[in-house]
C-alpha cells in the first residue's frame, strides 16, 4: 500500500510539472516558434496589483506596461523553478535593454526566506512577495501547480501561459517574437 501511494504521488507530481497545453484550462495558446505576435484571442493581463519587492517597497504591476513581461509564479522549494531561474537570469541580462522585464512572484515564501534565496541564486530580475496574494494568482490562473509562467506583450496581452517546466527555447522564442 505504501509503495502504491508513493508511485501515485510521483505520477501526480510528474503530471503537475509537465508543460500542459494552455488551451486545456484557459483557451489561451502559446506562441509557436517563429511567431511574430500574440494570438488573435489574447486577453488583457490584469496589472491592477501592488506587491512588495524583496526590499519591502511597493511595486505596481501597472508600471510594467509597455514592456514584454515574463511573469513567473514560483517558490523556493520548487524543483522545476530552480531549473528555470538561471534561464530567466540570462533572459533578463540578454533582453532587458530591449524591453523585457522578468518578474518572479514567490507564491508562498516569507521575506525572511525569500531575500537570502534571491541573493544566493543571483536573481537579477524583479522578485515580488506573492504570499497572501491569492487574488493575483486567481487573476492569472487557474494554477494547477507551479511554476506557472505567463508571457505578456508590450500592449498588455497574455500571449502564452505555461504550467510546469517549460523548455528554455520555448520561452526564448516567445520573448524574441514580442521584442
Amino acid at each position: 500500500m505504501r509503495w502504491t501511494m508513493a508511485a501515485g504521488s510521483c505520477l501526480a507530481f510528474a503530471l503537475l510539472t509537465l508543460n500542459a497545453d494552455p488551451d486545456w484550462f484557459t483557451g489561451a495558446t502559446a506562441a509557436a516558434p517563429g511567431a511574430t505576435a500574440c494570438p488573435a484571442t489574447a486577453k488583457p493581463a490584469n496589472f491592477n496589483f501592488t506587491l512588495k519587492d524583496i526590499n519591502n517597497a511597493d511595486v505596481k504591476l501597472a508600471s510594467l506596461k509597455g514592456k514584454v513581461v515574463l511573469l513567473d509564479f514560483w517558490a523556493t522549494w520548487c524543483g522545476p523553478c530552480k531549473i528555470e531561474i538561471p534561464w530567466f537570469i540570462e533572459f533578463q541580462r540578454k533582453y532587458g535593454k530591449s524591453g523585457l522585464q522578468v518578474v518572479g512572484v514567490s507564491v508562498d515564501d516569507t521575506l525572511a526566506k525569500l531575500k537570502p534565496y534571491v541573493a544566493q541564486m543571483k536573481m537579477n530580475y524583479l522578485v515580488l512577495q506573492g504570499l497572501d496574494h491569492d487574488d493575483m494568482q486567481e487573476a492569472f490562473g487557474p494554477m494547477m501547480g507551479i511554476p506557472v509562467t505567463v508571457v505578456i506583450s508590450r500592449d498588455g496581452n497574455v500571449c502564452a501561459k505555461h504550467t510546469g517546466l517549460t523548455s528554455k527555447d520555448a520561452f526564448e522564442n516567445e520573448i524574441k517574437a514580442l521584442l
